[in-house]
């Protein structure tokens, strides 16, 4: 079954964005306000919302929320369609971009550290994806976007979680574009290798394994690009390289790739780069 949706008008959009404070998170929302979209945007740091609300209504004229809201929190969904509703926001729109990474091995890693990545990797995109999914679908004309990564499509030591937790976010959502055909309600992963981010400030410079780092204006444009189409796909990946980087599982084996990765993430971690 095939179908093709109605042109996407940002400017109908009102698009709430997690980890909308740095990254990916605030590259999405500069280039959705350049669109037209109005903002919701929610993370930790109120200041740096706020400066980046301000910034997009003051240069493009769209109605910016900035909503701080801890991520890892439990039952964050509710919390953030109460506020939300007291503010008298409607969300059309969704950018799931939230995450961090916790590197090093498994069983020396802080179990709170590996509780909070699963509760922002995982839980919250479920939570807010379940929550705004009905109304999302009713409308019919804007998306559900979940970033999730190069690390979904292999196993990924020394930073295990991190990559279980992004094969979960790319499994769901192809299932969810699945789910959503012929409601006119657009549904695209996003999968990321390295990024010029803040992401490696909490992740550390070899948690890119000593891969080319891409440039988040352009990260953000290849799924834009695939969510303009008439006939999106499930997911995108970002980069030629890392296109070609995802069938290496499928080449090798899942046991020659692991090892690959493992000793890449290894060396990367002795050098720190």
């Amino acid at each position: 079954m095939t179908t093709s949706a109605a042109p996407l008008d940002y400017a109908r959009q009102t698009v709430l964005v997690t980890g909308a404070s740095a990254g990916l998170g605030a590259e999405f929302a500069r280039q959705l306000a350049a669109r037209g979209s109005d903002l919701v945007l929610v993370a930790r740091r109120a200041d740096r919302l706020q400066a980046l609300a301000t910034q997009l209504q003051e240069q493009h004229g769209t109605t910016v929320a900035a909503v701080p809201m801890d991520l890892a929190a439990p039952d964050v969904a509710r919390r953030l369609q109460t506020e939300l509703a007291r503010r008298q926001v409607e969300v059309t729109s969704v950018v799931n971009n939230a995450g961090f990474a916790s590197t090093g091995l498994f069983h020396e890693t802080e179990l709170a550290d590996l509780s909070a990545e699963v509760a922002v990797d995982v839980t919250s995109v479920v939570e807010i994806s379940h929550a705004f999914m009905p109304r999302l679908r009713e409308r019919g004309d804007g998306f559900l976007l979940n970033v999730a990564s190069m690390a979904a499509y292999q196993a990924d030591p020394r930073m295990a979680v991190y990559g279980a937790s992004k094969a979960f976010v790319l499994s769901l959502t192809e299932a969810l574009w699945y789910e959503a055909r012929g409601t006119g309600l657009r549904v695209l992963a996003l999968s990321p290798g390295a990024t010029e981010t803040e992401f490696f400030d909490v992740a550390g410079d070899g948690a890119d394994g000593g891969t080319r780092r891409m440039p988040a204006d352009a990260v953000v444009a290849t799924a834009l690009t695939a969510l303009e189409r008439r006939n999106p796909p499930p997911s995108v990946i970002a980069g030629r390289g890392n296109r070609v980087a995802s069938l290496l599982a499928r080449v090798v084996g899942r046991r020659r790739a692991t090892e690959l990765i493992g000793g890449m993430m290894a060396r990367s971690a002795a050098t720190g780069r």
